[in-house]
């Protein structure tokens, strides 16, 4: 079973894209989990007895009481696990991705193929520029990817903060 998964075989096709990004599903989706838990737990009991007080059905009470006053905190939750994940490196390493200095597939390819085919990721290409010998990649290249790398993060994280301040409710 182990040769058929590093020579393309298996259900991701060895190391691919699919099997990095499976990968990161895996280790983002307990902060998700939580975080959607909480801001749901966060919604005053009281809303709920207020609803179900007139009346309402507990489906009307998730649907019109629970979701949309949970939902700053489910938008901030996801923003922040994708900010989270752009940064990993080391799940993305394990499961093969390759060291190279370009982020495009071929343009001759499949979507399947592309799916199933090498893959990179920033925090990789900083890796691999950083210890390369020229003194272009170390002291130019790899510090502007880090910078790019720094500002997605930050536009993420500010972005959380956005949907959580315009979307929260003062109780």
């Amino acid at each position: 079973i182990g040769s058929d998964l590093t020579e393309g075989g298996g259900l991701t096709g060895g190391r691919s894209v699919i099997a990095g990004g499976l990968t990161m599903s895996v280790l983002v989706l307990p902060i998700v989990i939580i975080t959607a838990s909480e801001a749901l737990r966060a919604v005053p009991q009281s809303l709920r007895e207020g609803a179900y007080g007139v009346g309402a059905t507990k489906w009307a009470v998730v649907r019109t009481m629970v979701l949309p006053n949970a939902t700053p905190g489910i938008l901030t939750g996801a923003v922040l696990t994708i900010s989270r994940a752009i940064g990993e490196t080391a799940p993305l390493i394990l499961v093969g991705g390759v060291l190279g200095s370009g982020f495009l597939a071929e343009g001759n390819l499949s979507l399947l193929e592309q799916l199933r085919g090498s893959f990179t990721a920033l925090p990789l290409i900083v890796f691999g520029w950083a210890r390369l010998p020229g003194d272009e990649f170390r002291h130019g290249l790899a510090p502007a990817a880090i910078l790019a790398l720094l500002t997605l993060t930050l536009l993420c994280n500010m972005t959380a903060i956005i949907l959580r301040n315009r979307y929260e409710k003062r109780w």
